[in-house]
């Protein structure tokens, strides 16, 4: 899988397919509107309606880190504060760290099988 950018540099929602769709039982659909991944139909990420961003599942101790350290890449809005969700900007984050938070969030979510089988 390559985890390299569009070209121009930016994450696009062909980077996110890319990545989200190569993890093991990832599908993709639509959530209010806009392309979502699941897995097992547990939510992993959207694209937020600005299009500008992606929701993404986060544990929320890892969602503050995230926050503190790279507020410009991570956010929330009062709509999500209330949920295990990130807003990640598409125009700051890198493939590498994208595929970072997907997998974790597959990981957190995916049934335990499918997760060791990937491990192997």
């Amino acid at each position: 899988m390559s985890l390299t950018a569009d070209p121009g540099g930016e994450v696009t929602l062909e980077t996110v397919r890319r990545i989200a769709c190569a993890l093991p039982g990832v599908e993709e659909g639509l959530s209010y509107g806009t392309a979502a991944f699941r897995v097992r139909k547990k939510f992993l990420a959207r694209i937020h309606d600005s299009g500008e961003a992606l929701v993404l599942k986060v544990d929320p101790a890892k969602r503050a880190v995230l926050m503190e350290t790279d507020p410009v890449t991570f956010y929330i809005t009062d709509h999500y504060a209330n949920y295990p969700l990130v807003l990640v900007r598409l125009s700051t984050v890198s493939a590498s760290e994208l595929a970072r938070l997907l997998e974790e969030a597959w990981r957190q979510e995916a049934p335990k099988r499918l997760v060791e089988a990937y491990a192997r």
